[in-house]
């Protein structure tokens, strides 16, 4: 079984370096101009997908010298360029999808990215984000994490509310309770101890981990 896929997105920001300790990537698969981030960091493209209309012809034609597979999608479509990325590291049946992409950019973009990966399509799999400096970690039952007590981290329910949630290790705690889409209950936590966790009955949350704050 395949432990990692990484997906690497496209975006208005330089690359990040990636904590490869995070998720060493059994599978690389970029989307569009993703392709460009992921030379930028050193990364082999196994897979490169998309309409690529951002991506440079030289990020192309490096992914296709170095034998990777370039699967080439009209403009004119019906999904984004990240949920094509996406599938295509589903169907590789990991155990985790680590999405590297910018926190910057299109606000669309951002949301619909956000909504895309906690989607129920991807609840079989570990699914976390690294954009920009943000990580975004998707909880569909119970996740552990660990911290920095004093570290930031807010919690957002996901295409409806997320219900009978509880919390260790966090200083603001829910002992079974609804968290409601649409409400700011959850923003700006903090770690208390160095190890938290979350769980919940029904629902998805995201927990953000904006970094480092001035």
């Amino acid at each position: 079984m395949i432990e990692t896929v990484m997906v690497v997105a496209g975006g208005t920001s330089g690359p990040a370096p990636v904590p490869f300790a995070f998720a060493e990537p059994d599978l690389v698969v970029a989307a569009d101009a993703g392709v460009d981030r992921a030379l930028a960091l050193g990364l082999q493209v196994d897979v490169a997908v998309g309409d690529f209309d951002s991506v440079t012809q030289a990020g192309l034609a490096a992914v296709e010298l170095a034998g990777g597979r370039v699967e080439r999608h009209p403009r004119a479509k019906d999904a984004t360029d990240l949920e094509l990325a996406l599938n295509i590291a589903l169907a590789a049946g990991p155990r985790r999808i680590l999405v590297v992409g910018s926190e910057s950019g299109r606000l669309d973009h951002l949301l619909a990215s956000l909504l895309l990966i906690s989607a129920p399509s991807y609840a079989g799999v570990e699914v976390d984000a690294l954009l920009g400096g943000t990580h975004v970690h998707v909880i569909h039952r119970s996740r552990t994490f660990a911290g920095v007590p004093g570290e930031l981290v807010s919690l957002l329910a996901m295409h409806g509310s997320a219900e009978r949630v509880t919390t260790h290790g966090l200083a603001y705690s829910l002992q079974g309770e609804t968290l409601a889409d649409g409400t700011s209950r959850g923003v700006s936590n903090v770690f208390a101890e160095p190890i938290a966790c979350v769980t919940l009955e029904k629902g998805v949350l995201l927990m953000i981990r904006p970094g480092k704050q001035s």
